[in-house]
């Protein structure tokens, strides 16, 4: 792969960010080091950062990426449910930003070995940590038909779900679906012509649903979101790139929620989600579907 893959939408988190010298930063979803490289090169001296990632595959592209930059850098394996906790660890009480990146990496989606990708052929796995929990394949063959057609529904807005469903549960009576291929020929087959050719690959939306369901995705965002508000100095700020609706929705609720009542946490900086700009999508296609929300801490006390 590339030493750094393309991160989206960077020279917007860094504007917001609000970069200075010496400043303490925390990219949530580190990836191999992108976006917390742009923020190193745009800080000045002496800024900090602390790098969290599930994928222990993605940190050691990181440390190396990072690597004029190691004394200011603390990497930890984790995902940011435990951000608190990191940040404590690296030896600090509060920061001056907070990163989310959404998503999938391209690391992960461009090897076959990982499962992500429908238009590779790979075991069904989609772990962001393949250290831990339950696999694609295992929902794919042992969720309770119904129970599937809801994760498929929920997570991936499909509303074919209940037909997929149906004809997962068939398919896998004669066979365990093991690869990305195999499930991808069971939809082909289970859906309408029609939806076939639509704009949007007939897969992307199951593919996206069981990743989300096997790495807990939405469920951990919330939390995490408020975590990272209160790991802000006064004035710091978290920015959220989203790439899906469900995230984003998440996103938006959560900054608006601690941006009211008497005594608000946040300021929400931009009114509308910013998104990238044609030229960053045409270098970039991953870009395409990106949101980025901000939200600056606000004094403790401080009535509207």
């Amino acid at each position: 792969m590339n030493d750094v893959h393309v991160p989206v939408l960077a020279e917007e988190i860094c504007h917001w960010l609000n970069l200075k010298p010496c400043g303490i930063y925390v990219d949530c979803t580190l990836g191999v080091g992108g976006t917390s490289l742009k923020i190193l090169e745009n800080s000045g001296k002496n800024a900090h950062i602390v790098g969290l990632d599930r994928d222990p595959e993605a940190l050691a592209y990181a440390e190396k990426n990072l690597e004029r930059y190691k004394l200011f850098v603390k990497i930890y394996h984790g995902n940011y449910s435990h951000i608190t906790e990191f940040v404590h660890q690296a030896g600090f009480e509060k920061v001056d930003g907070v990163v989310f990146d959404l998503g999938v990496s391209s690391l992960q989606l461009d090897q076959s070995e990982r499962g992500f990708s429908f238009s590779l052929s790979g075991p069904l796995d989609m772990r962001m940590d393949q250290t831990q929990g339950v696999t694609a394949g295992d929902l794919v063959n042992h969720l309770p038909e119904k129970e599937l057609a809801d994760v498929i529904f929920s997570y991936g807005e499909e509303r074919y779900s209940r037909r997929i469903a149906r004809a997962i549960v068939q398919a896998r009576s004669a066979s365990l679906i093991q690869t990305t291929q195999a499930l991808v020929s069971v939809l082909e087959r289970a859906l309408p012509f029609a939806y076939k050719k639509g704009r949007l690959h007939f897969a992307t939306r199951t593919f996206q649903a069981l990743r989300i369901r096997v790495n807990r995705e939405l469920d951990l965002l919330e939390p995490a979101l408020r975590d990272a508000v209160d790991l802000l100095k006064e004035g710091g700020r978290v920015c959220v790139v989203a790439f899906h609706s469900l995230e984003d929705r998440i996103v938006k609720h959560t900054f608006r929620s601690m941006a009211q009542g008497e005594h608000p946490r946040v300021a929400l900086l931009v009114k509308k989600p910013v998104i990238p700009s044609a030229l960053e999508i045409q270098h970039n296609p991953r870009a395409r579907s990106a949101k980025l929300r901000v939200a600056e801490r606000l004094p403790e006390g401080e009535t509207l």
